[in-house]
């Protein structure tokens, strides 16, 4: 999964987990950003009576760096707060809930949103109302209109969501992590020995996500707030054109538990953080997943030898023996992936691929890299981003539909290689992985019911409890 229990201890932290993120010009409204941090994976729809919600003793927040340097330059804030109605009944409700503000609704959550450049905070706003979960058509029956009542207006022209969302990212779990089963070949898995073990050519993969909610904080703004000069970019080969943004999750150091009440003191310390997709889901070995989680994108140098020579691409070949020779041959040599360390540590810079770069300097940062001057692709966007012809899509940033998970192994398996060594030709197989699920940005229905929207916070409704899809 993109980052859905991805390290052993944040796995018993859902609501510090952050699942996915998202950056990206927004389409309808192009003289704005869109940033969206997903928390709380796997959420049943259908998981009363206690339903999902934002940790009150979680302080999440939204980084933008946009000098070069991998440290934060702007951060959003976001902490939330739970109130009980009534607290005789267990109920998450006791009638229909019409309105962000009905009696009906027994427990709601608000939330405050303060905005930090250099030494300066500013509280932008607070007492702003999430949405209720989608629970059934007794006790949400216009939930459209709670969820678009949730949206606020922020100062400056800015607008914020908290709350949930049907889960965007599809990817076929089952097979992935089933030792490597990939399509469409799966046929050619080396087994390991077992016979009939059921693999052969299938029509399409599995969307383990489909019936799955998570809690989002969408937020847009102007482009001009987030740049360091204050303007809006439109030269797509200046530096100060590139932004990078991740999400992280944090907890007071002190936790004491009296009775039946927890008191946290002390200063926070990250529990959890997320740049690009998959990054501490595939690259980051078991036995440092949970301090990766902890550390600082700008201290991210000392992983950099496991993304020039990940576990995953060294895997393929072994799996697959007939379908990555080109890549077996490579990997048996000292392998530097001078293209991955690009793609997820420094941005691409100019001169890779014509009229593209997205490069933050030197440093090495696990970070979203998105040029604010690339416009959003308005006619036939590719879900493959940049390797499908389409710049504004992933790595450059990541918009909801992009399918990172078969542009990530199509990467590993060497289809970005040639950016960096021409004498390397990729194999046939590395241009046709996929999970079979989506394959066009314009046609969701391959995939199940992600049901984007073409507005903010343009992740779908939320799956509704009494009529959860099956999967």
């Amino acid at each position: 999964m993109s980052s859905h229990r991805e390290a052993p201890r944040i796995s018993q932290d859902p609501v510090a987990d952050s699942t996915d993120l998202y950056a990206f010009v927004s389409p309808d409204t192009p003289e704005t950003l869109t940033i969206v941090a997903n928390y709380v994976p796997l959420e049943s729809p259908d998981g009363g009576p206690n339903f999902y919600e934002f940790g009150t003793d979680v302080l999440y927040e939204i980084k933008i760096s946009n000098r070069g340097t991998a440290n934060p330059d702007l951060i959003y804030q976001f902490t939330f707060s739970t109130s009980i109605g009534d607290p005789g009944t267990f109920l998450y409700n006791t009638g229909p809930i019409l309105s962000l503000t009905t009696a009906n609704w027994n427990r709601r959550q608000t939330y405050s949103v303060t905005r930090i450049r250099g030494n300066s905070a500013s509280l932008l706003a607070t007492g702003l109302t999430c949405p209720p979960c989608n629970i059934g058509p007794l006790s949400t029956p216009t939930y459209p209109t709670l969820a678009e009542s949730a949206v606020h207006a922020l100062p400056g022209g800015g607008r914020v969501f908290a709350g949930q969302r049907a889960d965007g990212f599809y990817v076929d779990l089952g097979a992935v992590f089933d030792l490597g089963i990939l399509r469409p070949f799966e046929q050619d898995h080396t087994t390991f020995g077992l016979q009939n073990t059921g693999l052969g050519m299938m029509a399409a993969g599995i969307n383990s996500l489909k019936a799955a909610n998570v809690h989002s904080i969408a937020l847009q703004v102007p482009i001009r707030t987030v740049t360091a000069g204050g303007t809006v970019p439109k030269s797509v080969t200046s530096s100060s054109s590139v932004i990078g943004v991740w999400t992280t999750a944090s907890r007071q150091k002190v936790r004491i538990q009296v009775a039946d009440r927890i008191i946290n003191s002390g200063p926070y310390a990250q529990v959890s953080r997320l740049g690009n997709p998959l990054v501490n889901e595939v690259l980051i070995p078991m036995s440092e997943k949970d301090a990766w989680n902890t550390e600082d994108p700008s201290t991210d140098s000392q992983y950099a030898k496991l993304f020039a020579n990940p576990e995953l691409a060294q895997l393929l070949p072994a799996l697959y023996p007939t379908v990555f020779p080109n890549l077996k041959t490579y990997n048996d040599t000292m392998p530097t992936r001078a293209d991955l360390v690009a793609i997820f540590l420094t941005g691409i810079p100019g001169g890779i691929v014509p009229g593209f770069q997205n490069t933050t300097g030197a440093t090495q940062a696990d970070m979203l890299r998105l040029n604010l001057a690339i416009p959003p692709t308005k006619s036939s966007p590719s879900n493959l981003g940049l390797i499908g012809g389409d710049p504004a899509g992933y790595p450059n940033g990541r918009r909801v539909f992009d399918d990172v998970v078969t542009i990530e192994l199509r990467a590993l398996a060497g289809v970005t290689l040639p950016l960096v060594d021409k004498t390397f030709k990729p194999d046939g197989a590395a241009g046709a992985i996929t999970p079979g699920l989506t394959s066009s940005a314009l046609d969701l229905t391959a995939s199940g019911t992600e049901a984007y929207l073409s507005a903010f916070p343009y992740l779908g409704l939320p799956h509704q409890g009494f009529t959860t899809p099956s999967s």
